[in-house]
């Protein structure tokens, strides 16, 4: 497809649904965003749990070996809280170099 900047009114509008756009309130939008924050505080949840339990490790044990009180462990994977900041890069690092993260941590 070409596209044709002096003939503009012969194009589409795009691909949404403009009608649909329109209608949407606030309280839509509000909706969705906490949705999508839901779902998101989960995908931190299990991955929390998924790096925790690749090293083999208790929630107590793991909380003694990074540092961080076990409290906080149980509230990342119940999706009460996610990690950010340094704690979230740590997880990553858990994640991909266990052995050479958990070996800095001594």
């Amino acid at each position: 497809m070409k596209i044709d900047p002096a003939g503009s009114e012969s194009q589409d509008s795009g691909r949404i649904d403009a009608a649909r756009v329109d209608a949407t309130t606030e309280a839509d939008l509000a909706r969705q965003a906490a949705s999508d924050e839901a779902d998101a505080m989960q995908d931190a949840a299990k991955f929390a749990r998924r790096v925790r339990k690749r090293l083999g490790l208790s929630q107590a044990e793991f909380s003694e070996r990074i540092d961080v009180p076990v409290e906080t462990i149980r509230n990342w994977e119940q999706g009460k809280r996610s990690p950010t900041g340094a704690a979230k890069a740590l997880l990553k690092v858990l994640d991909k170099a266990p052995e050479a993260a958990l070996a800095a941590l001594h």
